[in-house]
């Protein structure tokens, strides 16, 4: 008797429909499985005999072979094991219930029957609606994450014996339901107390990291020691736009399949990332044997924040260029070729010299010109290219720090941002893009029209600072943010003047 039961296998995050294939037979006992498995898989004909023996099922005696269709697409992890449970007990007649064409099967087993939590059950469920499933039975502890997904019936369950009452009708499991406003409550009561009214003076700076976070746009920041760069870029998490449902999915499903994700199993809040200039190639862009997401793809839609960014390996920051650009990385190996999306806003600081003093008033810097040519020259034109905000941030004297005025909140920030951040999703929507930093060539010509006293400027600044192709078109998206940001349809000269301040620092230290 042969039986099929559904599941689903992931690479990259595309997901391939897999059939669950068992037929058992009166011959010899014996297991085998086959269809490309890999070690965990093997492996699992143990873990699935001992559960099911000790649930109480009795399958001594038989020669059980599992097939997993199709066959050329390598399998990995212990996301079968359910399925695989399923189907031998649905041969043998445990469940009656014979119409599971439109359920799914994804757990992985205890030895005592019990289902434990997989990784990347979100992405999984997303694909497995997109393949016409209806109805997923998953670990419990997975079930909130994946009733995310509009249109599909989500049971969490606990164990095979469970799961068998519930398909004979036995026993009543409720589908997970899920409210995100509810979450988002419980999130914004555990959010963190940083603010920017903390922050003294720096008013120049906070304007350029609100339209960075109202645009998407990359930013990086260059001072002295002790100038507040790290405090400023940490929190730009306050001001970032809320995300909206289509983000939230994407960027939830990404740390589903890296198991990274919170409590309650929803990302809600825009990424911020923050590794240390340690970081390999690989850890960075994304790789190793399963080829897991990187930290560039781990940072999508929110912010990866590389602090003293000379310090990074160059050719490990050169790895950036092609994310920065495409907005996804590509992983290539032999069996397989795994792409995950890599939208996130750069946000970068630096000092000006080894010691941190150069150009400073407040102490003599004690760099060779050739030791600042070096540390400088860690950073790639091309690299540098890419970055479409730059600023400097100086010393802030004693009056502002001990001034008892009080500094603008985050919340009346992110006021501005959220609102211009919508009128960019609304102009947009055609597009299947949100913020001004995604623009094309071709929306830009459309989007980013100049009057004539706007166009001379640029013509002037492009001329006089010597501007790459790449620099004017970011400068146009910086001004078209700024624009939003004052509510207005059309760019101004006022715009253009302000978004090529934000390239000059380029002919200064660079």
């Amino acid at each position: 008797m042969l039986t099929k039961i559904n599941s689903i296998v992931l690479i990259g995050i595309e997901g391939f429909k897999i059939d669950v294939e068992v037929d058992i037979s009166n011959n010899l006992p014996k297991w085998e499985i086959v269809g490309l498995p890999d070690t965990s898989i093997k492996e699992s004909k143990e873990r699935v005999r001992t559960a099911i023996k000790n649930c109480g099922y009795e399958i001594r005696g038989k020669k059980i072979l599992i097939n997993l269709a199709p066959a050329e697409i390598k399998k990995e992890g212990a996301v079968f094991d359910l399925a695989i449970a399923i189907g031998i007990l649905t041969n043998l007649e445990y469940i009656k219930n014979k119409e599971l064409n439109n359920y799914a099967f994804l757990g992985e087993l205890s030895l005592d029957g019990k289902i434990n939590p997989i990784t990347g059950a979100l992405a999984m469920c997303i694909e497995l609606k997109k393949l016409g499933i209806k109805k997923v039975i998953l670990p419990k502890d997975n079930a909130i994450e994946a009733s995310i997904v509009k249109g599909l019936e989500v049971y969490g369950v606990e164990s095979i014996r469970d799961t068998v009452d519930f398909l004979n009708k036995e026993k009543d499991i409720k589908k997970t339901e899920i409210k995100l406003e509810e979450i988002l409550k419980i999130e914004e009561k555990n959010s963190t107390s940083i603010d920017y009214s903390e922050v003294k003076g720096q008013e120049n700076v906070k304007r350029a990291l609100e339209i960075a976070a109202a645009g998407g746009h990359n930013l990086i920041m260059i001072g002295s020691p002790g100038s507040g760069k790290t405090m400023l870029a940490r929190r730009i998490t306050t001001i970032l736009p809320d995300m909206n449902f289509e983000e939230t999915l994407e960027v939830t499903k990404i740390h589903s399949i890296a198991g990274i994700t919170n409590k309650n199993k929803i990302v809600l809040k825009r990424p911020f990332r923050s590794p240390h200039h340690t970081i390999s190639k690989v850890a960075l862009v994304g790789g190793g044997k399963t080829a897991k997401p990187g930290e560039i793809s781990l940072a999508h839609r929110g912010v990866l924040f590389l602090d003293e960014l000379p310090e990074f390996n160059k050719s490990t920051l050169e790895v950036l260029r092609g994310p920065l650009e495409d907005r996804k990385v590509l992983i290539s190996r032999v069996n397989a070729n795994y792409e995950y999306p890599s939208n996130f806003m750069l946000i970068a600081s630096m000092n000006p010299c080894p010691c941190g003093y150069y150009g400073s008033n407040e102490k003599e810097c004690t760099c060779s010109s050739r030791d600042i040519e070096k540390y400088m020259h860690k950073i790639s034109g091309p690299l540098l290219d890419r970055i479409d905000i730059q600023v400097e941030v100086s010393g802030v004297d004693y009056k502002k720090i001990a001034k008892v005025n009080k500094e603008e909140k985050s919340e009346d920030i992110k006021k501005r941002v959220n609102k211009a951040r919508k009128i960019q999703e609304e102009r947009y929507k055609e597009f299947n893009i949100f913020s001004n930093s995604e623009l094309t060539p071709k929306l830009m010509d459309k989007y980013c029209e100049l009057d004539e006293d706007s166009r001379e400027l640029l013509e002037k600044a492009f001329t006089k600072l010597n501007l790459s192709t790449r620099a004017y078109n970011r400068i146009l998206k910086v001004a078209r943010t700024i624009a939003d940001l004052s509510e207005r349809e059309k760019i101004n000269k006022n715009d253009i003047a302000e978004a090529i301040q934000y390239r000059s620092l380029d002919k200064k230290y660079f």
